[in-house]
Protein backbone atom coordinates (compact mmCIF):
# COMPACT_ATOMS: atom_id res chain seq x y z
CA UNK A 1 0.00 0.00 0.00
CA UNK A 2 2.88 2.35 0.41
CA UNK A 3 5.76 3.17 -1.30
CA UNK A 4 8.77 5.03 1.00
CA UNK A 5 9.55 8.03 -1.47
CA UNK A 6 12.53 9.06 0.41
CA UNK A 7 13.01 12.93 0.09
CA UNK A 8 12.21 12.78 -3.95
CA UNK A 9 9.34 15.20 -3.73
CA UNK A 10 9.39 15.41 -7.78
CA UNK A 11 9.87 11.98 -8.59
CA UNK A 12 6.82 11.27 -5.61
CA UNK A 13 4.52 13.25 -7.50
CA UNK A 14 5.34 11.67 -11.10
CA UNK A 15 5.22 8.16 -9.76
CA UNK A 16 1.78 8.92 -8.51
CA UNK A 17 0.76 10.13 -11.52
CA UNK A 18 1.66 6.85 -13.64
CA UNK A 19 -0.42 5.14 -11.21
CA UNK A 20 -3.25 6.86 -12.02
CA UNK A 21 -2.68 6.91 -15.82
CA UNK A 22 -2.51 3.33 -15.02
CA UNK A 23 -5.83 2.64 -13.89
CA UNK A 24 -7.25 0.72 -10.42
CA UNK A 25 -5.32 3.03 -7.62
CA UNK A 26 -6.02 6.19 -6.44
CA UNK A 27 -2.62 7.94 -5.24
CA UNK A 28 -1.65 10.24 -2.50
CA UNK A 29 1.45 11.57 -1.65
CA UNK A 30 2.63 14.27 0.94
CA UNK A 31 5.16 16.48 2.14
CA UNK A 32 5.80 19.73 3.79
CA UNK A 33 3.95 22.37 1.45
CA UNK A 34 6.64 24.52 0.88
CA UNK A 35 8.56 21.28 -0.96
CA UNK A 36 5.43 21.02 -3.64
CA UNK A 37 8.24 23.51 -5.30
CA UNK A 38 10.30 20.97 -6.27
CA UNK A 39 7.24 18.56 -7.93
CA UNK A 40 5.39 21.84 -9.66
CA UNK A 41 6.15 19.80 -12.94
CA UNK A 42 4.77 16.62 -11.77
CA UNK A 43 1.81 18.64 -10.26
CA UNK A 44 1.02 20.85 -13.26
CA UNK A 45 1.03 17.36 -15.34
CA UNK A 46 -1.20 16.06 -12.97
CA UNK A 47 -3.94 19.75 -13.11
CA UNK A 48 -2.96 19.07 -17.30
CA UNK A 49 -3.60 15.03 -17.51
CA UNK A 50 -6.64 15.48 -15.01
CA UNK A 51 -5.50 13.12 -12.86
CA UNK A 52 -6.94 13.23 -9.78
CA UNK A 53 -4.22 12.60 -7.50
CA UNK A 54 -4.28 13.78 -4.13
CA UNK A 55 -1.90 16.01 -2.57
CA UNK A 56 -1.73 15.92 1.26
CA UNK A 57 0.64 18.69 2.23
CA UNK A 58 1.69 19.53 6.08
CA UNK A 59 3.20 22.48 7.79
CA UNK A 60 1.59 24.97 5.58
CA UNK A 61 3.04 28.51 7.21
CA UNK A 62 4.86 30.20 9.06
CA UNK A 63 3.06 28.94 11.95
CA UNK A 64 5.63 25.57 11.58
CA UNK A 65 8.59 27.52 13.21
CA UNK A 66 11.86 26.97 14.41
CA UNK A 67 12.54 25.30 10.64
CA UNK A 68 12.96 28.93 9.70
CA UNK A 69 12.33 30.48 5.64
CA UNK A 70 13.76 27.54 3.97
CA UNK A 71 10.89 25.44 5.26
CA UNK A 72 8.10 28.05 5.28
CA UNK A 73 6.01 28.52 2.52
CA UNK A 74 5.34 32.51 1.65
CA UNK A 75 4.22 32.57 -1.90
CA UNK A 76 2.96 28.19 -2.53
CA UNK A 77 -0.48 28.41 -1.87
CA UNK A 78 -0.98 31.12 -4.20
CA UNK A 79 1.22 29.26 -6.91
CA UNK A 80 -0.69 26.37 -6.74
CA UNK A 81 -4.42 28.60 -6.75
CA UNK A 82 -2.93 29.93 -9.79
CA UNK A 83 -2.81 26.73 -11.67
CA UNK A 84 -6.10 25.47 -13.88
CA UNK A 85 -7.62 22.69 -12.56
CA UNK A 86 -6.51 22.39 -9.25
CA UNK A 87 -8.14 22.62 -5.90
CA UNK A 88 -6.13 24.10 -3.46
CA UNK A 89 -7.71 23.08 0.09
CA UNK A 90 -6.40 24.92 3.59
CA UNK A 91 -8.84 23.39 6.27
CA UNK A 92 -9.29 25.33 9.75
CA UNK A 93 -10.60 22.04 11.24
CA UNK A 94 -11.66 18.51 11.48
CA UNK A 95 -14.58 19.59 9.84
CA UNK A 96 -13.53 21.13 6.89
CA UNK A 97 -10.78 18.17 6.83
CA UNK A 98 -13.25 15.69 6.22
CA UNK A 99 -15.07 18.00 3.76
CA UNK A 100 -11.80 18.15 2.01
CA UNK A 101 -10.75 14.54 1.69
CA UNK A 102 -14.47 14.10 0.18
CA UNK A 103 -14.71 16.48 -2.28
CA UNK A 104 -10.56 15.63 -3.25
CA UNK A 105 -12.13 12.35 -3.45
CA UNK A 106 -15.28 13.09 -5.77
CA UNK A 107 -13.05 14.70 -7.86
CA UNK A 108 -11.56 12.25 -10.62
CA UNK A 109 -10.17 14.66 -13.13
CA UNK A 110 -9.25 17.16 -10.69
CA UNK A 111 -6.27 17.12 -8.85
CA UNK A 112 -6.38 18.20 -4.85
CA UNK A 113 -4.14 19.74 -2.17
CA UNK A 114 -4.89 19.46 0.96
CA UNK A 115 -2.31 22.16 3.35
CA UNK A 116 -2.56 21.18 6.99
CA UNK A 117 -1.37 23.02 9.50
CA UNK A 118 1.19 21.82 12.03
CA UNK A 119 -0.38 24.16 14.81
CA UNK A 120 -3.38 23.64 16.88
CA UNK A 121 -6.63 24.94 15.71
CA UNK A 122 -9.91 26.32 17.10
CA UNK A 123 -12.84 23.93 16.99
CA UNK A 124 -15.24 26.05 15.42
CA UNK A 125 -18.63 25.48 16.68
CA UNK A 126 -20.55 26.71 13.75
CA UNK A 127 -18.58 24.80 11.40
CA UNK A 128 -20.59 21.47 9.12
CA UNK A 129 -18.78 19.19 6.78
CA UNK A 130 -21.75 20.27 4.55
CA UNK A 131 -20.83 23.93 5.10
CA UNK A 132 -17.16 23.42 4.08
CA UNK A 133 -17.91 21.94 0.76
CA UNK A 134 -19.22 25.04 -0.30
CA UNK A 135 -15.94 26.44 -0.07
CA UNK A 136 -16.23 29.04 2.51
CA UNK A 137 -19.48 30.27 4.94
CA UNK A 138 -19.89 31.90 7.74
CA UNK A 139 -17.67 30.65 10.43
CA UNK A 140 -19.06 33.38 12.90
CA UNK A 141 -22.89 34.47 11.38
CA UNK A 142 -23.61 38.32 11.11
CA UNK A 143 -26.62 39.52 9.33
CA UNK A 144 -25.24 42.91 9.47
CA UNK A 145 -21.84 43.42 10.07
CA UNK A 146 -19.88 46.64 9.97
CA UNK A 147 -17.32 44.43 9.23
CA UNK A 148 -16.17 40.72 7.54
CA UNK A 149 -12.78 38.79 8.09
CA UNK A 150 -12.09 36.27 5.75
CA UNK A 151 -9.11 33.36 7.06
CA UNK A 152 -8.20 29.88 6.51
CA UNK A 153 -6.23 27.31 8.09
CA UNK A 154 -5.27 27.83 11.71
CA UNK A 155 -6.01 32.11 10.95
CA UNK A 156 -9.61 31.25 11.37
CA UNK A 157 -9.27 30.61 14.86
CA UNK A 158 -7.48 34.14 15.61
CA UNK A 159 -9.84 35.85 13.49
CA UNK A 160 -12.96 34.21 15.68
CA UNK A 161 -10.85 35.57 18.77
CA UNK A 162 -10.88 39.07 17.15
CA UNK A 163 -14.59 39.19 16.37
CA UNK A 164 -15.53 38.56 19.81
CA UNK A 165 -13.41 41.74 20.99
CA UNK A 166 -14.40 43.71 17.74
CA UNK A 167 -18.12 42.93 18.58
CA UNK A 168 -17.26 43.80 22.37
CA UNK A 169 -16.53 46.91 21.02
CA UNK A 170 -19.24 47.60 19.26
CA UNK A 171 -18.08 46.54 16.01
CA UNK A 172 -20.56 43.91 14.27
CA UNK A 173 -18.01 41.19 12.55
CA UNK A 174 -18.97 38.42 10.38
CA UNK A 175 -15.97 35.72 10.16
CA UNK A 176 -15.90 33.50 6.99
CA UNK A 177 -14.04 30.59 6.46
CA UNK A 178 -12.85 29.90 3.03
CA UNK A 179 -11.65 26.20 2.83
CA UNK A 180 -11.08 26.31 -0.94
CA UNK A 181 -11.41 29.55 -3.20
CA UNK A 182 -11.68 27.26 -6.48
CA UNK A 183 -14.69 25.40 -5.06
CA UNK A 184 -16.43 28.59 -3.50
CA UNK A 185 -16.05 30.24 -7.11
CA UNK A 186 -18.13 27.27 -8.30
CA UNK A 187 -21.21 28.08 -6.12
CA UNK A 188 -23.96 30.22 -7.09
CA UNK A 189 -23.80 33.99 -7.37
CA UNK A 190 -26.56 33.74 -5.00
CA UNK A 191 -24.86 31.70 -2.30
CA UNK A 192 -21.44 33.80 -2.86
CA UNK A 193 -23.04 37.28 -2.28
CA UNK A 194 -24.89 35.68 1.16
CA UNK A 195 -21.18 35.27 2.02
CA UNK A 196 -19.71 38.27 0.84
CA UNK A 197 -21.79 40.60 -0.36
CA UNK A 198 -18.80 42.76 -1.33
CA UNK A 199 -19.98 46.31 -0.43
CA UNK A 200 -19.07 45.38 2.98
CA UNK A 201 -15.55 46.64 4.21
CA UNK A 202 -13.75 43.00 4.09
CA UNK A 203 -10.11 42.02 5.64
CA UNK A 204 -8.21 38.74 4.44
CA UNK A 205 -6.33 36.99 6.90
CA UNK A 206 -3.74 34.42 5.32
CA UNK A 207 0.04 33.85 6.92
CA UNK A 208 0.74 33.53 3.29
CA UNK A 209 1.34 35.95 0.02
CA UNK A 210 -0.82 38.44 -0.70
CA UNK A 211 -1.85 38.10 -4.02
CA UNK A 212 -4.91 36.42 -5.17
CA UNK A 213 -7.09 37.98 -2.13
CA UNK A 214 -8.13 41.71 -3.77
CA UNK A 215 -10.85 39.52 -5.34
CA UNK A 216 -12.27 38.96 -2.08
CA UNK A 217 -11.30 41.77 0.33
CA UNK A 218 -10.86 45.43 0.52
CA UNK A 219 -7.18 45.21 2.50
CA UNK A 220 -5.26 42.07 3.51
CA UNK A 221 -3.04 40.96 6.64
CA UNK A 222 -0.98 38.79 5.00
CA UNK A 223 2.71 37.99 4.32
CA UNK A 224 5.26 40.39 1.70
CA UNK A 225 8.58 38.70 2.60
CA UNK A 226 10.06 35.51 3.78
CA UNK A 227 9.70 33.89 7.40
CA UNK A 228 12.01 33.58 10.30
CA UNK A 229 13.24 31.29 12.72
CA UNK A 230 11.20 30.69 16.03
CA UNK A 231 8.42 29.57 17.84
CA UNK A 232 5.60 29.33 15.60
CA UNK A 233 3.11 31.39 18.29
CA UNK A 234 5.61 34.39 18.29
CA UNK A 235 5.88 34.28 14.71
CA UNK A 236 2.19 34.89 14.22
CA UNK A 237 2.62 37.71 16.21
CA UNK A 238 5.57 39.18 14.54
CA UNK A 239 4.01 39.25 11.06
CA UNK A 240 0.55 40.65 12.44
CA UNK A 241 -1.56 37.58 12.37
CA UNK A 242 -1.97 37.49 16.60
CA UNK A 243 -6.24 38.36 17.22
CA UNK A 244 -4.65 41.87 18.75
CA UNK A 245 -3.39 43.24 15.47
CA UNK A 246 -6.06 41.92 13.66
CA UNK A 247 -9.05 43.71 16.15
CA UNK A 248 -6.46 47.20 15.67
CA UNK A 249 -6.36 46.77 11.88
CA UNK A 250 -10.16 45.98 11.76
CA UNK A 251 -10.80 48.93 13.30
CA UNK A 252 -8.95 50.84 10.86
CA UNK A 253 -10.56 49.63 7.94
CA UNK A 254 -14.30 50.79 9.26
CA UNK A 255 -12.98 53.99 10.70
CA UNK A 256 -11.46 54.56 7.15
CA UNK A 257 -14.54 53.31 4.75
CA UNK A 258 -16.58 55.33 7.83
CA UNK A 259 -15.16 58.51 6.79
CA UNK A 260 -14.78 57.74 3.16
CA UNK A 261 -18.62 57.73 3.22
CA UNK A 262 -19.13 54.69 0.85
CA UNK A 263 -17.25 50.99 0.39
CA UNK A 264 -16.13 49.96 -3.15
CA UNK A 265 -18.34 46.82 -3.87
CA UNK A 266 -15.77 44.18 -5.16
CA UNK A 267 -18.36 42.92 -7.41
CA UNK A 268 -19.43 45.81 -9.35
CA UNK A 269 -17.81 44.27 -12.87
CA UNK A 270 -18.32 42.90 -15.46
CA UNK A 271 -18.10 39.00 -15.52
CA UNK A 272 -17.08 37.42 -18.89
CA UNK A 273 -17.86 34.19 -20.22
CA UNK A 274 -15.24 31.54 -20.44
CA UNK A 275 -13.93 32.15 -24.23
CA UNK A 276 -13.38 28.45 -25.20
CA UNK A 277 -16.61 27.94 -23.70
CA UNK A 278 -18.51 30.69 -25.39
CA UNK A 279 -16.99 29.34 -28.70
CA UNK A 280 -18.10 25.90 -28.24
CA UNK A 281 -14.45 23.95 -27.33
Amino acid sequence: RYLRFGVREHAMSSICNGLFAYGGFRPFCATFLNFAGYALGAIRLSALSQFGVIYIMTHDSIGLGEDGPTHQPVEMLEQLRSMPNLNVFRPADSNETVASYQMALSSHKTPSFICCSRSTVLAIPASSVEKAMKGAYCAVPEESPDLILIGTGSEVGFCMTAAAELAASGIKTRVVSMPCQEVFLQQTMEYQLSVLPGDVPTMSVEASSVHGWHRFSHVQISMTRFGMSGPGGALFSTFGFSPENIVAKGKTVVEYYKNAGTVPNLNSHPIFDDVMIANGH
